[in-house]
C-alpha cells in the first residue's frame, strides 16, 4: 500500500476514536455539572466550560502551527493524543467547576488530534487526492461523532459520567499509538526561515479568498456552538425525564451525525461537479433555516427528526470549507494556512458558548435556536455573495 493510503486509513481510525472520545463527554458537561453540585448559574457555567478550551486553542494553534512546520506534523498528532488522555483522565477525578474549568484550558492549550491530521493529510497526499482523503478524514470525524454520544450516554446511564471520561481517555491513547507505529510522514523538509506568526498572519491577510474561508469558519463555528451549552438541558426538558438524561441526549446528538455519515458522500461528490462555493452556500442555507425550525416541536420526536433534517444539509459545509482552504492557498503554505483555519474555528467556538450560556440564562432556550439559526443564514448570506470572487481566487491559485 502507498504511504500516504496508509496514512489515510489509520488517521481515519485514529480521527475516529479521537472524535469518539471527544464526543462521548463533552456534549454532556452541563449534565456533569449538575451531578457535582452546580446548581445555580448552570448555563453561564457551561457557556464558560465550552469557551474555555477554544480561548486557549485559539492562542495556542498558530504557535503549535510553527513548531508542526519546524519538527513535524506526527510529533504535533502524538503531543495531542497524549495531552487529551490526560485532560480526559483527570476529568474523571473532578470535585468542582474550578477544577474542570481548568482542565478545560489545559485542553484546548494542548490538544488539536483532529486539525493535526487534517494538516498531515492535506499536505502529504498527492494534490489530485487531497479532496477525496479531506472528505475521508471528515467521514471519521462524522462516524466518531455518532457512535460518541451513544456510548458515552450508554455509559454515564450505567455506571456514570466519571467512568465514560476515562474511558474517553483510553480512546485518546488508542489514537495516538496508531500515529506513533503506523503513520510516516515522507514529505516534510523542515522549515528553515526566521519567520513569525505575525508573518503568516500578513500571508494570510493578502490572500482575499483565504481571509473569507477562515471569516466563515469562525461565524460558522460560532453559530454551532452557541446552541451547545444549552442543547442537553432542552433534550432533558423535551424529555421529562432525567433518568436516562445522558441516553437520551447522546441518541439525540448522534442524528445529525448519522445524517452526515449517509449524505456528506453525496455532498462531496456534488461538490466535484459544481463546486465548493455552492454547496457551502446550499450547506448553511439549510442548516440556518433547520436550526430555527427545531424551536416548532414541543416533544422529543419532532425535535429528532428536525435534528436530522438539520444534519442533512449541515454535514456540507465544513469539509467544504476544508476543501476551500485547500484551493485557495499553495501547498507550501497549507499547513499553516490549516493552523489558522483552526483559529478561526477555535475563536467561534470560543464566542459561540458564550453567547448561548448567557442567552439561556437570561431568555427562554428557544431563543438561542434563532439566534443560531440567524448566525447561520448570515454566513449564508457572505458565501453566497462572496461566490464569484472565491470563484475566481481559486483560478488564480490553479494556474
Amino acid at each position: 500500500m502507498l504511504i500516504w493510503k496508509r496514512n489515510l486509513w489509520v488517521l481515519w481510525i485514529g480521527v475516529f476514536f479521537c472524535s469518539a472520545s471527544f464526543s462521548m463527554v463533552i456534549p454532556f458537561l452541563p449534565i456533569f455539572l449538575l451531578q457535582i453540585g452546580v446548581h445555580e448559574h448552570t448555563e453561564i457555567w457551561s457557556g464558560l466550560l465550552f469557551s474555555a478550551a477554544f480561548f486557549a486553542g485559539a492562542i495556542a494553534s498558530p504557535f503549535w502551527g510553527r513548531v508542526a512546520d519546524k519538527y513535524g506534523r506526527k510529533p504535533m498528532l502524538i503531543r495531542a493524543g497524549f495531552a487529551l488522555f490526560l485532560v480526559y483522565t483527570l476529568t474523571a477525578f473532578v470535585t468542582n467547576p474550578y477544577q474542570l474549568l481548568g482542565l478545560r484550558i489545559m485542553q484546548g492549550l494542548l490538544s488539536g488530534f483532529i486539525p493535526g491530521a487534517i494538516a498531515l493529510i492535506g499536505t502529504n497526499t498527492p494534490s489530485k487526492k487531497v479532496g477525496y482523503a479531506l472528505s475521508m478524514i471528515s467521514s471519521a470525524s462524522a462516524s466518531g461523532g455518532i457512535i460518541g454520544p451513544l456510548l458515552g450516554g450508554g455509559i454515564a446511564s450505567l455506571v456514570g459520567n466519571r467512568v465514560a471520561f476515562g474511558s474517553a481517555g483510553v480512546f485518546s491513547l488508542i489514537s495516538t499509538l496508531l500515529v506513533i507505529f503506523f503513520v510516516i510522514e515522507e514529505n516534510f523538509s523542515p522549515s528553515k526561515e526566521k519567520g513569525s506568526i505575525r508573518n503568516d498572519f500578513r500571508t494570510a491577510l493578502s490572500n482575499r479568498p483565504l481571509m473569507m474561508v477562515l471569516a466563515l469558519t469562525s461565524l460558522t463555528s460560532a453559530s454551532i456552538m452557541t446552541i451547545e451549552p444549552v442543547l442537553p438541558l432542552y433534550i432533558v426538558d423535551l424529555g421529562g425525564s432525567t433518568q436516562h438524561a445522558a441516553l437520551l441526549a447522546g441518541i439525540v446528538f448522534s442524528l445529525p451525525g448519522i445524517a452526515s455519515v449517509i449524505f456528506a458522500p453525496l455532498w462531496g461528490r456534488w461538490a466535484d461537479k459544481v463546486g465548493f462555493q455552492k454547496v457551502l452556500v446550499i450547506g448553511l442555507l439549510g442548516g440556518g433555516i433547520g436550526t430555527i425550525a427545531q424551536i416548532i416541536f414541543s416533544n422529543i420526536w419532532g425535535f429528532s427528526l428536525t435534528r436530522f433534517i438539520f444534519g442533512i444539509f449541515f454535514c456540507a459545509v465544513f469539509p467544504a470549507l476544508n476543501g476551500l482552504v485547500v484551493r485557495s492557498t499553495p501547498q507550501d503554505f497549507r499547513g499553516r494556512a490549516f493552523g489558522l483555519h483552526q483559529t478561526s474555528n477555535q475563536i467561534g467556538g470560543m464566542i459561540g458558548p458564550i453567547i448561548g450560556g448567557i442567552l439561556g440564562g437570561i431568555f427562554p432556550v428557544e431563543t438561542v435556536f434563532v439566534v443560531t439559526g440567524i448566525l447561520l443564514l448570515a454566513g449564508t448570506g457572505m458565501a453566497y455573495w462572496n461566490a464569484n470572487e472565491l470563484n475566481r481566487g481559486l483560478k488564480t491559485k490553479s494556474t
